[in-house]
């Protein structure tokens, strides 16, 4: 008896691993053939590619600030209207993030996917009925600071506090490699910066650029890898450049073609390029032009321009798989035209089409 039961355990060791390659082998046929004829599932939501104009319904939003975070794959687009900040699919689909108290018109915007924070500018132009009044509108200028994955606010700055006295309307936001955020003030000639810690300060002050009461100074912004900000002054349809050295040499950028209501600032291609938005006040010439210099933009030459049409744009971004501008119909919204616009526009500018 214990000869069978040893004789039968070899045979088990030995017939064991044969038994498993053959299972092993059948497994895998098995799986090539139902890969074969029954391919797996393909993801439940694949992401959409982008494509050249992007249409969102959202009754009355009117955004005025646009940004695209390529780590989400998302537009981020504020509200002058509601005061909040949605995200824009590629395929079109509004999805509400910001809705915070503090932000009663929610003007210029960036995304900073480095720290994952989505920067606000605020203001009151008294088209938000639920919190518009008279100790706001017209006077507030604040930098919120929220979370880009679930619109939570981080913090809310106070930027007006630090000229408590003046006209304010914060309206754009250029962010530098280490955080920290610049801010116009379009209704005092001011510029803030506001620190990774959310500290305020003047970067500067320019009384020889300050405007009549409402009306608009400074407006876009952009921050250029050499180490200068380049501000549009809206009033005077012109360019500044404006030193972060040396903030108080402000010196015009001397340009080959005319702006007319200059609005948000790009620099892409590793500060090859500049991209103005000129609104035009929501007239038949909204265009995009594209400017490029060889002087560090103490001069720059149009090399593109795209007509929008009047869609009033305000601002634009890069993809990286081109340009995207915003339009934002806001004429209709200061006219008080009804019915309100209903669908917003994100369109690529092809400046080979013009």
């Amino acid at each position: 008896m214990h000869q069978f039961t040893y004789s039968l355990q070899r045979i088990t060791q030995r017939v064991r691993p044969v038994m498993i390659t053959l299972l092993a082998g059948s497994l895998l046929s098995a799986c090539n053939y139902l890969e074969k004829y029954f391919p797996p599932n393909p993801p439940a939501n694949p992401p959409a590619a982008l494509t050249s104009r992007i249409d969102f319904n959202q009754p009355a939003l009117y955004p005025e600030g646009v940004d695209y975070s390529p780590k989400t794959g998302k537009f981020y687009v504020s509200s002058l209207r509601f005061g909040t900040v949605g995200s824009v699919l590629p395929d079109g689909t509004y999805q509400p993030l910001v809705s915070d108290e503090s932000l009663i018109s929610a003007i210029g915007l960036r995304v900073d996917d480095t720290r994952n924070r989505l920067l606000v500018a605020v203001s009151d132009p008294g088209v938000n009925r639920e919190r518009t009044g008279s100790a706001t509108q017209g006077k507030t200028a604040r930098l919120g600071l929220f979370n880009l994955n679930n619109g939570s606010r981080i913090k809310v700055v106070d930027l007006g506090a630090l000229k408590p006295d003046a006209g304010h309307f914060a309206n754009d936001i250029a962010v530098d490699p280490a955080g920290n955020a610049y801010v116009t003030d379009s209704f005092s000639p001011i510029i803030y910066k506001v620190d990774t810690q959310g500290n305020a300060s003047i970067l500067l002050e320019a009384p020889a650029y300050a405007t009549q009461s409402g009306q608009f100074g400074f407006n876009g912004i952009a921050y250029h890898p050499d180490g200068y900000l380049i501000v549009a002054f809206a009033r005077d349809n012109k360019l500044l450049k404006v030193s972060l050295s040396r903030p108080s040499a402000i010196t015009e950028i001397k340009l080959d073609a005319a702006l007319q209501a200059p609005d948000g600032l790009l620099v892409t291609d590793q500060g090859k390029r500049l991209i103005v938005v000129n609104n035009a006040g929501g007239s038949e010439a909204g265009r995009v032009l594209s400017f490029q210099s060889s002087d560090n933009f103490a001069s720059a030459q149009v090399m593109g321009t795209f007509a929008t049409g009047p869609v009033f744009p305000t601002t634009a971004t890069d993809t990286g798989k081109g340009v995207y501008v915003l339009h934002a119909y806001l004429n209709r919204l200061f006219a008080g035209a009804e019915p309100p616009i209903s669908t917003f526009t994100i369109q690529r500018v092809d400046f080979s089409k013009n």
